[in-house]
């Protein structure tokens, strides 16, 4: 009996020494250790990508955002424009509409965005990429194809008051090719490309 529950003691305090340890190891230790390499070795990206002018946060590499009219809803005629966003940029209420391709309403839903993406960058509703009727599965996509930008050049010039030499260059020079060469397709980061644009018009 007495050895019984001296076993029984011993095996308990060794448990919870054991719990201690696992506690400290990868509840303390390796979370500040991780957290250190990533503040060293990977500030920005630790940090969230954050984007600053002028010392002012203006946005996140990783998010999209909108780029409307001063209190308004309307886009703004004069920035590149991101994706369809089913949460409104919003990074706490990420995901898609969840509606499948075949869907009435998500059909209907693309026709009307197409038609209002063409009238607003004055090109036919054929010359409209996928991506600029629909949105990604995280709904906060801050990246567009360049077939999307290259829409968007004329609009864009115009309202800055640049030539589409200008714009195009711009866009070119903001275009991300396929990651490692062959996944993915080239694309374009909005905001690093709005940001160049005001700086260009500017000057």
């Amino acid at each position: 009996m007495n050895n019984s529950v001296a076993n029984t003691g011993r095996l308990a305090w060794a448990a919870l020494r054991m719990l201690l340890v696992l506690t400290v190891v990868t509840g303390v230790i390796y979370p500040l250790v991780v957290t250190g390499i990533g503040q060293l070795a990977f500030h920005d990206k630790a940090n969230g990508s954050i984007v600053k002018v002028d010392g002012k946060e203006v946005g996140s590499r990783l998010i999209g955002q909108r780029w409307n009219i001063k209190g308004t809803d309307k886009p703004d005629p004069k920035w590149f424009h991101g994706r369809p966003s089913n949460s409104n940029y919003d990074a706490l209420a990420t995901g898609s509409s969840q509606l499948s391709a075949g869907n009435p309403e998500l059909v209907k839903m693309v026709k009307a965005a197409k038609k209002q993406v063409a009238e607003f960058n004055g090109v036919p509703e054929s010359e409209v990429p996928k991506d600029a009727v629909t949105g990604s599965a995280s709904a906060i996509d801050p990246d567009i194809s360049s077939d999307y930008a290259d829409i968007q050049v004329k609009r864009v010039a115009e309202a800055n008051g640049l030539t589409v030499a200008q714009v195009e260059k711009l866009v070119k020079d903001h275009t991300d090719g396929r990651a490692l060469g062959f996944m993915g397709e080239p694309r374009v980061n909005v905001l690093e490309l709005n940001i160049a644009l005001k700086e260009l018009a500017d000057r």
